[in-house]
């Protein structure tokens, strides 16, 4: 299910921005990632706001953490410091898998969804808005369910209903529908995944490759898991694989970008696409309902791979849709070059 890192996903790092209300349980989210083997996070805080990432855990991941200058990333004039931030966290010699910008409960999830969008850093691709609501405290708190569904669901990628272990059990499936619910009323394409202890299956956010820490790591990690040896249950994400051998019609590629299957939340691969001349390689991710496509640096090779992950997936669905998008050809239609053309040029 995992794939290598070729030349260009490892220069493009994810940036997932981390978002909810204080107290919901984002630091314990952003610590059960920082405890998982062989992943290499790097994390960028808001100087303000009740942050408790464990030190030793983040500056062990990164020669220093950066956090942002002036607190409260929503209260930055440009997106210069975050840019800074994200420059220095992305550069290969670090070698991260993904970085995650934990937002203070004030920051507006839309406008740090775009700056991360816009960033003028080649290196970064956005990861994703993944927004954790407190299952226990939502209704009380959040949203007294009367009046429009709160704003800022409409950024999320992937909505975590945290601390459902504090709901009583009688009510935990009515509580996860009503906030669903809420949820779908702003975003009816969001994925939503139930969580306790901020557990969630970091396949959902990045490509957590290696069951155990890379040579060179500090051995914070290996301590920090003999605290807490036993492996917490989460849901796990499920995967479908399709492959080809040679090019591919790039109609069905720029498809299956602009219209991803609903169930998927993420989908990965790389891709051979015929052209009228020689066929171009490109490395392509998903995440939530929008893609990106970029030009394959150095990945030899003509087979096709899409990898897709998500919670519920309609695995028959998927499989047809990759299988779709990984149509063979020598000869591409004029439909399918024009779309691959206009996607390229933004």
């Amino acid at each position: 299910m995992h794939c290598h890192h070729d030349g260009v996903s490892s220069q493009r790092v994810p940036v997932v921005v981390l978002t909810g209300h204080l107290g919901s349980g984002k630091t314990t989210l952003l610590n059960f990632l920082l405890r998982r083997p062989g992943a290499r996070v790097g994390v960028i805080v808001n100087d303000f706001g009740a942050v408790n990432v464990d030190a030793g855990l983040v500056s062990g991941q990164v020669d220093e953490p950066a956090s942002i200058a002036g607190g409260c990333i929503c209260c930055l004039p440009d997106a210069g410091g975050l840019d800074d931030a994200l420059a220095k966290l992305t550069h290969p010699r670090l070698g991260l898998d993904v970085v995650i910008v934990e937002a203070s409960g004030l920051a507006e999830p839309t406008t740090l969804a775009r700056l991360v969008r816009f960033s003028a850093v080649e290196r970064v691709r956005p990861g994703g808005v993944v927004e954790v609501v407190d299952a226990a405290e939502y209704f009380d708190t959040v949203d007294n369910g009367l009046g429009p569904a709160p704003l800022r669901f409409e950024a999320a990628t992937l909505v975590v209903v945290n601390k459902l272990d504090r709901v009583d059990a009688a009510d935990r499936e009515k509580t996860l529908a009503r906030i669903t619910e809420r949820v779908q009323a702003r975003n009816a394409d969001v994925a939503i995944v139930p969580a306790e202890h901020g557990r969630i299956d970091p396949d959902l956010i990045y490509d957590a490759a290696a069951t155990e820490d890379p040579p060179d790591q500090l051995p914070f990690g290996e301590a920090l898991r003999a605290e807490s040896p036993v492996e917490p249950p989460h849901v796990h994400a499920e995967s479908v694989t399709v492959a080809v051998d040679g090019a591919v019609e790039p109609a069905g590629i720029v498809d299956l970008l602009s219209d991803p299957p609903p169930t998927a939340y993420r989908i990965k691969g790389t891709v051979t696409v015929a052209t009228r001349g020689r066929p171009q390689r490109y490395v392509l991710h998903v995440v939530g309902r929008s893609g990106d496509l970029v030009p394959a640096k150095a990945s030899p090779g003509t087979r096709s791979e899409l990898v897709a992950i998500g919670l519920d997936l309609d695995r028959e669905q998927v499989r047809r849709r990759l299988e779709r998008a990984l149509t063979p050809t020598t000869d591409p239609t004029p439909e399918g070059l024009a779309a691959l053309r206009r996607l390229r040029t933004p």
